[in-house]
C-alpha cells in the first residue's frame, strides 16, 4: 500500500480540497492520502466530502495551533 502526502498549509480554502480532490482521482484503490492543512474550514469540507465520494477517513486530528491532518484511503 502506497501513500501519499499533501502538504497544503499557507493556501486557503478551497484550495486543500481541491487538491485532495485532484491527488485521490490518480490514485488507485488501495492508496492512503495524507492531507495536511491550516485552513479551518477544511476540517468539515474535507471529510464531508470524502464520505460523500464514499472514501474513508482512518485518521484525523490536529497538529498544532490551527493544524490538522487527515488521512484518507480510497475507496
Amino acid at each position: 500500500m502506497s501513500e501519499i502526502q499533501l502538504d497544503t498549509r499557507g493556501k486557503l480554502c478551497p484550495y486543500p480540497l481541491i487538491q485532495a480532490q485532484k491527488a485521490i482521482d490518480l490514485m488507485i484503490n488501495v492508496d492512503i492520502l495524507v492531507i495536511k492543512y491550516d485552513c479551518a474550514q477544511a476540517t468539515e469540507n474535507i471529510p464531508k466530502w470524502a464520505a460523500k465520494s464514499g472514501h474513508e477517513v482512518i485518521d484525523f486530528q490536529q497538529t498544532g495551533n490551527a493544524q490538522w491532518q487527515i488521512t484518507l484511503k480510497k475507496r
